[in-house]
């Protein structure tokens, strides 16, 4: 009897002992779900340069933007696209621009007189012709700008001249033929030369100006181009990075593109004549 005892509480002892041990091994092998470590993946930030340019420039400027990301990723342009004089107007009341490109050289001598843009860094970029333009199929028979002193011509759109160049230019070009007496009470003011291009579109006017660049931009068959338009003086563009810019160097690499082989192609394409022809 007493020795059966002794058998059983051996017995309970191995097998308390095996169930701790199993106990143990269960606890020793769980496999716990590892924490995935963090990866802090820092994106570059990239510089924002605001580029103010003449309506007449947005279709090419808005094909370079794209290219020129695409070459610096770490540089985002934001296009700022109006008549020059009002773009140099925002720009002398404080307005954030980094970079700013006229329709011509009087708005831009403005600033440089202010020492609102580096002078350093201003460039010729590029020419431009000015045309007389009508709605398709017009019944006015107009073939050049004497024509436009015709009773039967009541309505001219050009470029307000207080701000936009091409109505300056358009000006010089009446005045130099002896028209612009018997042509200025016509005109209808447009707020920049895609306005002007519009209203001809749309047959609200008899006749408008333009440039070349921008009676190609027109919806086929809505216009015609009647005729260029003799300007003394040369249709450039200037560009410069305005001096208040907190991205000069962002600016500088924009201009340099513009001015370089690339942006000089792109421009050539969108019937830009290049600055140095």
């Amino acid at each position: 009897m007493k020795k059966g005892l002794i058998v059983l509480l051996v017995l309970l002892g191995v097998f308390l002992a095996t169930g701790c041990a199993e106990n143990g091994s269960e606890d020793t092998n769980e496999t716990s779900t590892p924490v995935a470590e963090e990866t802090s993946v820092s994106e570059q930030e990239s510089e924002t340069i605001m580029v103010s340019a003449a309506a007449s420039l947005t279709e090419a400027f808005t094909d370079m933007e794209s290219r020129f990301e695409a070459d610096n990723p770490g540089v985002d342009v934001s296009l700022n696209f109006a008549g020059s004089g009002n773009l140099r107007t925002q720009i002398e009341g404080g307005a954030p621009v980094d970079v700013f490109a006229s329709a011509d050289e009087k708005n831009m001598d403005i600033l440089a007189g202010e020492e609102l843009i580096e002078n350093s860094t201003r460039k010729d970029f590029a020419q431009n012709s000015l045309v007389l333009i009508v709605p398709a199929n017009s019944s006015l028979n107009i073939t050049g700008i004497e024509d436009l002193t015709a009773p039967e011509v009541e309505k001219i759109a050009i470029g307000n001249p207080d701000s936009v160049p091409v109505g300056n230019y358009t000006l010089t070009a009446l005045t130099e033929a002896g028209l612009l007496n018997q042509t200025e009470n016509k005109f209808v003011l447009a707020e920049d030369v895609k306005q002007v291009l519009t209203y001809v579109e749309r047959r609200e006017v008899d006749a408008g100006f333009v440039y070349m660049t921008d009676a190609k931009t027109a919806d086929p068959g809505t216009i015609e181009i009647v005729t260029n338009v003799t300007v003394s003086t040369p249709i450039s563009y200037p560009i410069a990075v305005v001096s208040t810019s907190e991205n000069k160097e962002e600016a500088q690499e924009f201009l340099d593109y513009v001015t370089g082989e690339e942006g000089q192609e792109i421009l050539e394409g969108y019937g830009f004549t290049a600055a140095s022809k």
